[in-house]
């Protein structure tokens, strides 16, 4: 075995003519392993033994709480201001509206907004009302009864007014083909004298 300090360090046992090479690994990597291992006791101890910290579930819980709390009041903050908002007239704000209300309610309105399930939104016959806000209202609240969900937890803020911006320009759009037939109209009176009357 060579004393040579510039050399491998062969250790002295060999097997088939196989020499077993014995090369120190560099002090910071040795360091740096005791370090993990002083860290692992540490972290060991205050966080199972002692509890003094969180553990993942607990700090988890934590943060969603307080993302909760944030929640509500944004979405208090903006359903207090609902009956004040106009439609937007962004061209860049519309389309995102168009593109949000092609994924998310043109399969109940139709792409042109003529209605399937869904009311038609091009006539003046408005189920829940027929201003801006009401538009707004029922995207953020949904109607349950009627089998529209409610768009609060799924749409930001922002989202929610640009598909409701998008909708406002559908009224009085001329339709290729016929639309859904008026849901909010008063039904017709019969041209002559009822029999009853």
């Amino acid at each position: 075995m060579s004393n040579d300090p510039k050399e491998p360090l062969l250790l002295d046992h060999e097997y088939d003519g196989i020499q077993e090479l014995d090369n120190k690994l560099p002090r910071w990597w040795v360091w740096l392993f005791y370090i993990t291992i002083i860290y692992s006791a540490v972290y060991l101890v205050y966080y199972h033994v002692s509890r003094s910290g969180d553990l993942q579930a607990a700090e988890y819980d934590k943060e969603m709480k307080i993302g909760e709390q944030i929640k509500n009041a944004a979405m208090g903050k903006f359903e207090s201001t609902i009956t004040t908002l106009q439609p937007a007239t962004d061209a860049a704000l519309l389309e995102a509206g168009h593109q949000a209300y092609v994924k998310f309610c043109a399969p109940c309105h139709r792409v042109d907004g003529g209605g399937l399930v869904g009311p038609n939104l091009t006539d003046d016959y408005w189920i829940h009302g027929s201003s801006y806000a009401d538009t707004v209202k029922v995207i953020w609240d949904g109607v349950p009864a009627k089998g529209m969900i409610t768009w609060k937890t799924m749409l930001k803020p922002e989202e929610i007014q640009a598909v409701a911006s998008y909708i406002y320009t559908l009224r009085g759009a001329k339709l290729a083909t016929p639309g859904k037939l008026p849901e909010n109209q008063a039904p017709a009176k019969p041209a002559g004298p009822s029999q009853f009357e």
